[in-house]
């Protein structure tokens, strides 16, 4: 059984119950989740039982004691002496009072806790020398070693006792399955279940799976079949808990894909993904997403973030010329220069382009308004070039669609058409109101 296919409600309930053990309890506690959790699987209930509702007993509020106050008296209930009698009595008494066994438990915990400490400074000061080990504790591993859960029977794997490791950390790499399926292509479906390593493909076999998509896409191969892949292929690294060059190198190739086909929920989440592996360290074409991921930001005008996230480039970033021309776009906007923009929509680098096609028309309405606002008439042709329309007849056609195209010559070619700039401004207005005030970014992460 693989902690990648435990219910995530019974990851939150584990967390959540280490989250309140305190070292008067652990020990107890985390035995009684081990055999809840064992329970559980033995049942086949780890997908049906409620988590949200299971409490463990050794995790409830212990009862406040009640003293009882004749216990603070005399077994013969004297009247309580008064302070001179008290200090006269310790005077005159030379025997030694009766030593409490509570006192000596509470000793031998106390001197137990230093030891430990102790212990556990010894252990630090090894590790630092490289001498150090780590032990395993068996003590739980009947618990889980039938179901064949993992190497150390214990779901925690590293013993409560180990001074190495974290006891409020489940060490998940005792789970990670390993497949062994052969079979080149697979369409993804969501799982429901535990996965199954005969329905899980390995390392060489994904490799080469890749190697055959991309095959595929060079000859115009269905893209909802080839995301439908390409799902089923990160789903495999996941459950396998692959996170290398290679995983990096499918995301960054599905990104690429689902810009070109216009599936923006596919490229955030894969953008999403790749923002985590870069942090990990590991490898990829870190300057080309961190240019995407500012055209994203530009695309869904969000300053705050966008700010914060130019702020934290490094200088390698910077110097790249894709981060640049992003840069460069998202300063032409914060100007509203809008002829630098355009300019740069048409010498955009790789896919960026891709991008900006999803807010380029918001800064076409942007531009004609502050155009209709300065001039009296304007003439089709130079619309056409200064907003970088692919032709007369697209800008024309543009105009329509947005109740603008208010010619003074509307029966002429577009060629010699102009555009009357006062009843458009008012259209061009409203519709940026309606249409492009509010940004909605499907699948945004």
């Amino acid at each position: 059984m693989s902690s990648d296919s435990w219910p995530p409600k019974l990851k939150d309930w584990v967390a959540k119950c280490l989250g309140q053990m305190t070292d008067s309890n652990r020990m107890e506690a985390q035995a009684e989740l081990r055999q809840v959790i064992a329970d559980a699987f033995a049942l086949h209930t780890l997908w049906t039982t409620d988590w949200d509702g299971v409490q463990l007993k050794s995790l409830l509020p212990k009862p406040l004691p009640v003293f009882n106050n004749s216990l603070k008296r005399k077994t013969n209930d004297s009247p309580i002496p008064s302070k001179k009698a008290k200090k006269n009595s310790l005077k005159n008494t030379s025997a030694p009072s009766t030593f409490d066994m509570n006192d000596q438990a509470a000793l031998n915990l106390r001197a137990q806790r230093f030891q430990r400490e102790h212990e556990l400074e010894r252990t630090k000061h090894l590790r630092n020398n490289g001498q150090s080990s780590l032990k395993v504790n068996h003590n739980t591993t009947h618990l889980f070693r039938d179901m064949s859960l993992s190497r150390s029977g214990s779901p925690f794997g590293v013993g409560v006792d180990e001074p190495e490791a974290d006891p409020n950390v489940i060490d998940w790499d005792h789970f990670t399955i390993v497949g062994t399926s052969q079979e080149l292509f697979k369409d993804y479906l969501r799982l429901t279940t535990e996965p199954k390593p005969e329905q899980i493909r390995p390392y060489a076999v994904l490799q080469k799976t890749l190697l055959e998509l991309k095959k595929r896409w060079r000859e115009k191969c269905s893209y909802n079949w080839i995301c439908s892949q390409f799902k089923s292929l990160r789903q495999d690294l996941t459950v396998q808990r692959i996170k290398n060059d290679f995983t990096v190198q499918v995301y960054e190739i599905h990104a690429r894909m689902a810009l070109e086909s216009g599936d923006m929920v596919e490229y955030n989440q894969c953008q999403a993904t790749l923002k985590t592996l870069y942090e990990l360290g590991i490898q990829g074409k870190v300057e080309e997403f961190t240019a995407y991921r500012i055209l994203m930001l530009l695309h869904g005008r969000n300053r705050s973030e966008l700010n914060l996230f130019v702020g934290q480039l490094t200088p390698r970033q910077k110097a790249d010329s894709a981060v640049r021309h992003a840069l460069a776009v998202q300063r032409a906007q914060a100007m509203g220069n809008y002829h630098s923009l355009f300019d740069l929509y048409l010498t955009a680098p790789n896919m960026g382009a891709y991008i900006m096609d999803h807010f380029i028309d918001r800064e076409r309405i942007r531009a004609l308004m502050v155009i209709t606002k300065a001039y009296k008439t304007i003439s089709l042709t130079f619309l056409t070039e200064e907003l970088a329309f692919d032709s007369l007849d697209v800008a024309r056609q543009f105009l329509v669609d947005h109740s603008a195209a208010c010619f003074t010559n509307p029966r002429e070619p577009d060629g010699k058409k102009t555009l009357d700039c006062k009843p458009a401004f008012p259209q061009l207005s409203q519709i940026f109101e309606e249409k492009y005030r509010k940004v909605i970014i499907k699948g945004a992460i």
